[in-house]
């Protein structure tokens, strides 16, 4: 694993925390329908590599440069992956950790 790429916030309603966290200083990145139904919102400070993401739920999006490899490590360890899904943004796959927090994969 490369580095933490996203955060994702869980917000109620995605354009009143992107006011709020546009107000605190965050850059917006990205505003784009999602294939869930809502929007993807990525926000980010100006010279952070790492961004949050306004959405439903929470996670940490992990970036990795080989996702295949990693999936196969993780599940040599015991460590459930769920599939891995292609996208235009890239690899993704998810898991949890032993308290049920989201985290994922992603290879670009």
């Amino acid at each position: 694993m490369k580095q933490i790429e996203i955060i994702m916030v869980p917000v109620v309603d995605q354009q009143k925390a992107k006011e709020f966290y546009l107000k605190m200083g965050f850059e917006l990145i990205m505003e784009a329908p999602s294939e869930h139904g809502e929007m993807w919102i990525q926000m980010g400070l100006p010279n952070s590599d790492v961004t949050i993401s306004l959405a439903k739920f929470h996670g940490i999006i992990i970036e990795t440069e080989d996702i295949a490899a990693k999936m196969e490590e993780l599940k040599a360890k015991d460590i459930k992956v769920e599939n891995m899904h292609k996208t235009p943004w890239g690899k993704f796959a998810w898991l949890k950790d032993l308290d049920g927090n989201s985290l994922c994969l992603h290879q670009k």
